[in-house]
């Protein structure tokens, strides 16, 4: 790969080809060398690239101790993980950064000529401009990203170059003197960064508010004294994947029991693992509420870029770039708004109350705060098509009311820049008279570029992630049914871990004879083939379930179905038919998590319920049910194990936790239980959640049969069976005459047209009468279109009809059930 090259000592120090902003970075490069804290000294030239240069990453390699490799010292912006940027990279390579290392010279490689590079297949979006400067002194490079979409432009190029010429490679550090002694120093820590599991000094615990005995080990325990809006830099520290290699320093605050947090200063080092060692984090933390300046530009941008690399969301984003910008610019309101085609479709206003945005946003735009064409505020695109920042100080320019009104004192129009784009833009106004000095400006600049790059991801994050959603409620009920004598609702919440499909499903399947079917299941793996498979699981339950087979049978076919399809997933489930006239059900385990049933005392159990193995991995296995007895207000609950299982316990504890929960719940109220057995759910993975109150049916039904043998008299034999059971009913005479002439068709299709068993079920609830003949032929009568008036036969389904309220057929284990409704009512 050829890149375009440049002598480093083309721009020689005080030359008048130095721009302004040049000169600049070279009076601030001149501070830091003269200033204390040389410790501290490699990060912050580092950080100058970010507000001279307009660098959204700078990073500094230097030769291992094998000289083999370029290794990653220190970086300051974005986490390096945006762009690709590896910890290393092999000296004799043909990578940018060992380039310049081999030819001593500058390079500069734009979006395009990086795209068609081998490196651009280790990066998420190629949109960007690279420059790689050689180091004197010390054989490194410095190696700096930009998101503008022309790059590194004249000027930047120069305040990159006096930034390498002042870089001090640094001796490769080892490991603190603590972690090899074991001997942690009071104001020191370490951080096992696969674990989680800190070792933190007295001192540290005593800024925290903590005795040692207070402190569990847990980093979780320390970020939750923290001050909400500090988490997200906290966390682009405490997490590995956000870490970069090199020192690392921040600010954050600590709540106090009274009066405002403190400000504390943690500077840290990320040390490698190896040979079965995790890697470790260890460094200090320092008091800095005495010692504190104001906040500097670069610490903004370092803070709003650690933001955005946690914000998944469009809503996310913007609300970060709100928390970065409104309260240091002191601006009184942000809008952030996405570009879409001609249209600014606004995502956060800050304050959120419409009185305090133009009255001419509230009466044109169509509704409270949906989009605003472009062409209906001229001057803002003008600055989207220039793409640069824009700012009017009070008093200046001939703005549109539209714009004018946000900030009478002061205006900053941000359009954000993606992939060559825009994004979307940035409105900041002021309502006083606002100066905006140069640093201020610089700083509006990069919290564009950063926001507008973070915004492209979050819109297509939510893109895809709605697509994901859809395509998961198309595969779960969309509803689920009203049952006599209980109530039922379920909780589904994907995860938010990626955009791959989740596995985990419910179901509540109505059954004859007042029975119900409560399905819950998780198919192994989240990807579009785990979706799919739960999808065929979902649907052949419900097939073998309304064929009318017990439960055993039906999770036994469905095992064997899976088996067969010849896939490497398998699949969890529980099933429960629950008889809603008894109270009484059948489970069937197989490789689940067993029902939790909380009784009408408060007292909850977690049911003992014979398993089986998951379905789809031995062909002929044995799915024994285990009877469930329940009282009216027993509430039963379902659920997957993403609810249940975390990293730091195992299942059990898991159950334990969710059984608790469920008994200081109130079940009056089902849905508002499931919403807080949810609250606290990791989503980490797909949760599944499925509750049935049992209430009992307020009005039993009447229930008679008869089997019918295949005699000369079978007929009359159950006519008279049909009579005597409705005069004990009291079933009105005018009635039984109707009632009997069906009997009479529906038993003698099932005799002539069928062989095997003929059963006769009589079934009176409330007003209404179910007449249904049971046979072991699976198909069902069919209704003739026309009848001559030579036909012997064909007559019986069309009284059947006359006679009926309604009549229908269901399969059931073996064979159909034709059946008949009749009106008994006076």
């Amino acid at each position: 790969m050829s890149h375009k090259r440049c002598n480093g000592d083309v721009v020689r120090e005080g030359a008048p080809e130095r721009g302004p902003r040049t000169l600049r970075a070279e009076g601030a490069l001149k501070a830091i060398a003269a200033g204390p804290q040389p410790e501290r000294r490699l990060r912050a030239v580092l950080e100058q690239a970010l507000v001279f240069a307009g660098a959204s990453l700078a990073a500094l390699y230097t030769p291992g101790d094998d000289r083999e490799l370029l290794c990653l010292v220190e970086s300051a912006g974005a986490p390096r993980t945006l762009y690709g940027v590896r910890d290393s990279y092999p000296a004799a390579g043909g990578s940018p950064v060992a380039d310049a290392h081999r030819t001593g010279e500058a390079l500069w490689i734009g979006p395009e000529e990086f795209a068609g590079s081998a490196e651009s297949r280790h990066v998420p979006s190629s949109g960007f401009s690279l420059a790689v400067l050689p180091v004197r002194g010390g054989g490194g490079c410095l190696l700096a990203l930009t998101e503008h979409p022309e790059g590194f432009d004249a000027d930047g190029r120069g305040c990159l170059e006096v930034i390498a010429e002042a870089v001090t490679c640094p001796v490769p550090a080892g490991p603190a003197e603590s972690a090899e002694t074991g001997e942690l120093q009071p104001d020191a820590f370490t951080l096992a960064m696969d674990t989680g599991r800190a070792e933190v000094g007295d001192d540290i615990l005593r800024l925290f508010g903590l005795a040692p005995e207070e402190f569990d080990g847990k980093v979780e325990t320390l970020l939750g004294l923290t001050v909400p809006e500090d988490l997200p830099s906290l966390m682009s520290v405490t997490e590995s994947d956000h870490m970069t290699i090199g020192e690392r320093e921040l600010e954050f605050r600590v709540l106090q029991p009274t009066g405002p947090p403190k400000w504390l200063r943690l500077s840290g080092r990320l040390l490698p693992g190896g040979d079965g060692r995790p890697a470790l984090l260890v460094g200090t933390v320092a008091d800095a509420s005495t010692l504190r300046p104001d906040v500097t530009d670069v610490a903004r941008v370092q803070r709003l870029a650690a933001a955005l690399a946690t914000a998944g969301t469009v809503r996310d984003v913007s609300q970060a770039v709100v928390a970065a910008l409104r309260r240091p610019l002191r601006a009184d309101r942000i809008a952030l708004a996405e570009l879409e085609n001609d249209r600014l479709v606004v995502t956060v206003l800050d304050p959120p109350d419409p009185e305090s945005w133009p009255e001419l946003w509230r009466l044109e735009w169509r509704t409270e705060w949906p989009d605003a064409p472009v062409r209906a505020m001229p001057t803002l695109a003008a600055a989207l098509r220039e793409g640069r920042a824009r700012i009017w100080p009070a008093g200046t320019g001939d703005l549109e009311p539209a714009l004018a009104d946000v900030g009478p004192g002061g205006l900053a129009v941000l359009p954000l820049p993606a992939g060559g784009r825009m994004a979307g833009a940035c409105l900041i106004g002021w309502d006083t008279p606002h100066d905006f000095g140069p640093d201020e400006r610089a700083l509006l600049t990069a919290s564009a570029g950063l926001a507008g790059q973070a915004l492209m991801r979050a819109h297509a994050f939510d893109a895809e992630h709605e697509l994901v959603g859809m395509l998961q409620r198309q595969l779960l009920p969309r509803r689920l049914p009203k049952l006599p004598g209980a109530v039922a609702v379920a909780r589904y919440l994907p995860s938010t871990a990626g955009l791959e499909l989740g596995g985990d499903w419910y179901d509540v399947i109505p059954l004859p004879d007042h029975h119900v079917a409560l399905v819950i299941g998780d198919v192994q793996g989240h990807s579009a083939g785990a979706a799919t498979l739960m999808g065929q699981m979902r649907t052949a339950l419900r097939a073998y379930a309304v064929e009318g087979h017990p439960p055993d049978v039906v999770v036994s076919h469905a095992n064997r179905l899976l088996t067969g399809m010849e896939t490497d997933l398998f699949a969890t489930c529980v099933y429960v038919d629950l008889d809603m006239e008894e109270g009484s059900a059948w489970c069937v385990r197989a490789g689940h998590l067993p029902p939790v049933l909380r009784h009408p005392d408060g007292s909850t159990e977690i049911a003992e319920v014979e398993g089986g193995p998951p379905l789809g991995v031995v062909a002929q296995a044995d799915f024994p049910m285990s009877p469930l007895r329940l009282r009216p207000g027993t509430l039963i609950a379902l659920t997957t194990d993403g609810l249940v299982e975390t990293p730091e316990s195992d299942i059990d504890e898991g159950m334990d936790r969710f059984a608790h929960a469920l008994a200081v719940s109130a079940p009056a109220h089902l849905g508002l239980v499931a919403d807080a057995l949810l609250g606290n759910a990791r989503r980490n993975d797909d949760v599944a959640l499925l509750l049935v109150r049992y209430d009992g049916m307020a009005l039993r039904p009447l229930r008679e049969s008869w089997s019918v043998w295949r005699l000369p008299e079978a007929v009359r034999h159950a006519r008279r069976f049909t009579r005597r059971t409705l005069r004990s009913w009291e079933v009105p005479d005018a009635v039984v005459d109707g009632v009997l002439l069906i009997v009479s068709e529906l038993v003698t299709n099932a005799l002539v047209h069928t062989d095997g068993k003929v059963r006769l079920d009589l079934t009176l609830i409330g007003d209404r009468l179910r007449v249904a003949v049971a046979d072991a032929s699976p198909r069902t009568p069919v209704k003739p279109t026309s009848i001559g008036w030579e036909a012997t036969g064909g007559r019986g389904i069309l009284l059947v009809e006359a006679m009926s309220a309604a009549w229908g057929t269901l399969p059931v284990s073996g064979g159909k059930q034709v059946w008949s409704e009749i009106p008994v009512g006076g």
